[in-house]
């Protein structure tokens, strides 16, 4: 509706299939919840979670791997009247994901979206310094929140607040044949 909104994302956190048992695919074999983490990659995987919020996730693995980076935090660089129009005035505007959904208006009509195409994009970014990057575990889920997953830009105010698992970068984490690391939404590398 002409109210253009970018964001460069700062946080993400990768779900990797079948065998991470905080997926959505865990379940081993597609629902018709997690049906599009299956494949192709480039594909959006919108959910709501509470009841209340919109989650966006990038499907990043190869066709059937079921692997998914969720979009956590982003900071507006365009269209922040925009962004905050739609969170009516609150702030933060997009760190986390439900307020990121929020600010760039996603919804399920945008489940199954390609992100190669209006009106929702994902494009090549600039490289973060690798001394910018944190990484930890991942937030708000009961298995797994030690697998070192969460990668986010520190100090960017496009960042989720809270407490955070440190992570574990010991563990050994399950192999994922084609696996795009979440890394590189933040850098496109």
């Amino acid at each position: 509706a002409g109210r253009r909104v970018v964001g460069r994302i700062v946080e993400t956190e990768a779900y990797l299939g079948s065998d991470d048992p905080a997926s959505h695919a865990a379940t081993r074999a597609p629902t018709e919840r997690n049906r599009v983490m299956y494949g192709p990659a480039g594909t959006a995987y919108v959910y709501r979670i509470y009841g209340m919020h919109w989650c966006l996730n990038v499907v990043t693995g190869e066709a059937g791997q079921a692997q998914a980076v969720l979009i956590r935090g982003a900071e507006i660089v365009e269209g922040e009247a925009h962004a905050l129009d739609r969170r009516s005035g609150r702030r933060p505007l997009a760190a986390g994901p439900g307020r990121l959904a929020e600010a760039l208006g996603v919804d399920g009509e945008l489940h199954e979206h390609d992100l190669g195409c209006a009106p929702l994009q994902l494009h090549r970014g600039d490289p973060v310094p690798s001394d910018r990057v944190g990484v930890s575990g991942r937030i708000g889920i009961r298995v797994a929140a030690d697998w070192p997953l969460r990668y986010f830009v520190r100090d960017s105010r496009g960042v989720s607040r809270g407490p955070h698992h440190p992570g574990d970068p010991s563990l050994s984490l399950p192999e994922a044949p084609g696996r795009v690391h979440p890394f590189a939404l933040l850098t496109d590398a």
